[in-house]
């Protein structure tokens, strides 16, 4: 049993920089990444796991925080919604749901950014029906989904050329490495 005035040393990498803390063993990482880190981004929606708010990447998985406690993220790389930006310009994703109107209070915005960044990354030609399926797990209370639907098409079309090119400069440096051996 973990007693409730017990701490945990951690260091995790956030949005690509290394954060050590010291953590009560109790303490959700929602709260770690908003209370101690600052990062206020994530938000806190139900603190149950059943809204998605409070969704980010970690170690390339994409995880509810409210659902880890901040010591079981120790030695993770976790991403927030503050580093899908890329030096202070919107990602391709931020963009599209800007001028798609993919949101209206914003406040579960974060979550699904994070949630459609983890299927962009593995499927970077979502059908509707992928893209329903990768953002379930958010509930979102203004909208009907139509308009994030729509941003995420739109993501997908708007960033199709920088992925073909990235993936045939990475098939053209895997021939290279295969004639060398």
């Amino acid at each position: 049993m973990v007693e409730a005035d017990q701490t945990h040393a951690i260091e995790v990498t956030i949005n690509g920089e290394r954060q050590a803390a010291t953590v009560p063993a109790r303490q959700l990482l929602v709260h770690f990444i908003r209370d101690t880190l600052g990062l206020k981004g994530t938000h806190i929606g139900c603190d149950t796991g059943s809204c998605g708010a409070c969704s980010v990447i970690i170690d390339g998985k994409l995880v509810k925080s409210c659902m880890l406690l901040a010591p079981q993220a120790d030695g993770a790389e976790i991403e927030t919604v503050e580093g899908l930006s890329d030096g202070g310009e919107l990602s391709p994703l931020q963009r599209a749901f800007n001028e798609q109107h993919g949101l209206q209070c914003g406040y579960c915005t974060p979550g699904v950014l994070m949630a459609a960044t983890f299927l962009l990354r593995r499927n970077a030609n979502p059908t509707e029906a992928e893209i329903r399926r990768a953002i379930r797990g958010n509930i979102c209370r203004c909208t009907g989904y139509v308009n994030m639907v729509r941003s995420i098409e739109a993501a997908a079309r708007a960033t199709a050329g920088s992925i073909d090119a990235a993936a045939r400069a990475s098939a053209v440096i895997d021939h290279k490495e295969e004639e060398a051996q």
